[in-house]
């Protein structure tokens, strides 16, 4: 029985070669999708296509979709840089390059379609910067959003977070008018997940700051449990779903907003 509806349905993966992205690409494969890749490194997945794409370029972006063409019945927006990569690519890639992706593959899709990207917990404190995420969010292309990035780079800091964050603002925002195409987008926010990533992540942060995020189910995510909720966000399951960013987390932002996270490790010393 196909019972999340992706038998012969025609998606994209953008970051297909490793982490999240091959663990989606290689779910939606056993699920009878039609898949094509992207991504700057070249998968060994078995796949309908795969187009290399360096998404720090958005010619090539537009040069990557087109040649996939056709109807699109899902995107999944799995691509990302970590911390440890310089904070400009970082935000070219998380951000830019997702909305550039999903501008140029809507086009394609008609109603009943959906998009789903990849966030993270880092993301959480969005709803403090709402003024700021608004600067940069309301650039539509990626050339004015890079350039906002490059006019701001005290705000963009490291840049992992505030494109996690940006991930989030635009995705209830442009939820609401893509919807009225029949499409819907939405959004996960992953707890810590053993990817190669991680190796970045470990380099770049405290362990005890790694283990908060861990709290309180006590383990990391395997990159299959997360690329099963992109899955079901954008299937035929979750027709009613929109414009939500979900946590994938083991139970860390719920223990947050009740008290039950011990979030020391993320105080400044005294």
């Amino acid at each position: 029985m196909d019972f999340l509806g992706y038998n012969n349905k025609r998606v994209i993966v953008s970051g297909c070669y490793s982490g999240m992205g091959e663990a989606t690409a290689r779910q939606l494969v056993a699920l009878g999708a039609e898949v094509h890749g992207l991504d700057y490194k070249e998968t060994t997945l078995d796949l309908a296509s795969f187009t290399p794409v360096d998404l720090r370029d958005p010619a090539a972006i537009d040069k990557a979709i087109a040649g996939i063409g056709g109807k699109v019945d899902a995107l999944f927006n799995c691509a990302g840089l970590p911390q440890t990569s310089a904070p400009l690519d970082v935000m070219k890639v998380n951000y830019a390059a997702m909305r550039r992706v999903t501008d140029r593959v809507v086009p394609l899709m008609s109603a009943g379609a959906a998009i789903a990207s990849i966030s993270s917990t880092a993301g959480m404190g969005w709803s403090r910067k709402i003024p700021q995420l608004m600067e940069l969010v309301k650039n539509d292309s990626y050339e004015s959003a890079v350039q906002w990035c490059e006019g701001n780079m005290d705000a963009v800091g490291e840049g992992y977070s505030l494109s996690k964050e940006a991930i989030i603002l635009w995705t209830m925002l442009a939820s609401s008018r893509l919807i009225k195409q029949g499409i819907r987008l939405n959004c996960t926010l992953p707890g810590p997940t053993q990817t190669p990533m991680m190796n970045h992540f470990e380099s770049a942060t405290e362990a005890k700051v790694l283990n908060t995020f861990i709290q309180p189910i006590d383990r990391r995510s395997t990159p299959e449990e997360q690329a099963a909720a992109l899955i079901f966000l954008n299937s035929d399951k979750s027709s009613y779903i929109n414009g939500v960013a979900l946590p994938v987390d083991g139970g860390f932002l719920g223990g947050v907003a009740t008290g039950q996270v011990d979030l020391s490790a993320l105080m400044p010393a005294a």
